[in-house]
C-alpha cells in the first residue's frame, strides 16, 4: 500500500491540477489526510461509491497523463543526468574556482526541477 501511496503523491504533484475539482478532493482527503471512504463521503457530501468512483478514475487519469507526456520519466533522466553531471565535474582535475562556477551552476539547474 505504500508504494501505492508514493506513487500517487507523485503522479499527483505532477498532474493533479489536470484532474477534475472532485477527483482533486478525493485525493487529497484519502492519500494526504489518511480519511476513509466514509469519512470523504461526509465531508463532500456524495456516497461512499462516488467517492471510490473520483479515486479510482482519478487514479487512472493521473496514471494516464504519465503515459502520455512522460513527465515524470523525462524528470527522473534529467536529474540523474545531473547527478552524473556534478560527479563528473568533481572528479575531473581541473581548477577550484572552475569546478565550484560549474556545481553552482548544476546546483542552479536542479531548483528549477
Amino acid at each position: 500500500m505504500l508504494d501505492k501511496v508514493i506513487e500517487i503523491g507523485i503522479l499527483f504533484d505532477f498532474y493533479g491540477s489536470l484532474l477534475t475539482e472532485k477527483q482533486q478532493e478525493a485525493i487529497q482527503l484519502y492519500y494526504y489526510q489518511d480519511l476513509s471512504l466514509s469519512e470523504i463521503a461526509e465531508r463532500l457530501e456524495i456516497s461512499r461509491q462516488g467517492v471510490y468512483d473520483h479515486l479510482h478514475r482519478g487514479e487512472e487519469a493521473l496514471r494516464d497523463y504519465e503515459v502520455k507526456l512522460g513527465l515524470i520519466q523525462r524528470y527522473n533522466l534529467l536529474k540523474k543526468e545531473l547527478e552524473d553531471l556534478e560527479k563528473a565535474i568533481n572528479d575531473y582535475k581541473i581548477e577550484n574556482k572552475v569546478k565550484n562556477n560549474l556545481i553552482q551552476r548544476v546546483e542552479k539547474i536542479k531548483k528549477h526541477l
